[in-house]
């Protein structure tokens, strides 16, 4: 699934179902995605993309309700989307370091320039009276990647949060 289209929007509305369409749980949570916008689990990766892209506000409103569901579950069975994530992120750190390739960094640093080049040239010219809307995906695109970058290079706001969690206990102690 093309996750630049629709990542924006599935991270606000559906953020549970968004973690694990980025992992090992990608297939159930395309199966989760196609019951709630086709009421069955049959539709593909490319027609559930279609369908979030054009998702009426109650579309979007029965995604909150299946992510809540969705979360509920992964918790039934014991699966942390996070700890995964983490994970995963942890083994490409590794192996940045222990590789220490440039492309990596080459990426982040094009990734950062796109995208606050295209938002101060955005805030400065403004929107464009034609192809505002590639702009503006492209612009959803970026930030979803700068999202990543940041969460590789300084951690997540999970990992921040579990680390104060972790000290609070250790200061009731």
């Amino acid at each position: 699934m093309d996750l630049s289209k629709i990542g924006g929007l599935l991270a606000q509305v559906a953020p549970t179902v968004a973690t694990a369409l980025g992992g090992p749980l990608a297939g159930l949570a395309v199966k989760t995605l196609s019951e709630a916008m086709f009421g069955h689990q049959d539709a593909n990766e490319s027609e559930v993309s279609a369908a979030l892209m054009s998702a009426t506000p109650e579309q979007l409103q029965k995604l909150k309700e299946t992510d809540a569901t969705f979360k509920l579950k992964m918790k039934e069975l014991d699966i942390d989307l996070e700890k995964i994530a983490a994970g995963d992120r942890d083994s490409a750190r590794s192996m940045q370091m222990h590789t220490n390739d440039w492309i990596p960094r080459a990426m982040a640093i094009m990734v950062t320039f796109g995208f606050f080049g295209i938002l101060a040239w955005l805030l400065i010219k403004g929107v464009p009276p034609s192809g505002s809307e590639t702009l503006i995906y492209m612009l959803g695109a970026l930030g979803t990647a700068w999202t990543g970058i940041v969460q590789f290079y300084f951690g997540s706001s999970a990992g921040s949060k579990a680390k104060t969690d972790a000290m609070t206990q250790g200061e009731k102690k």
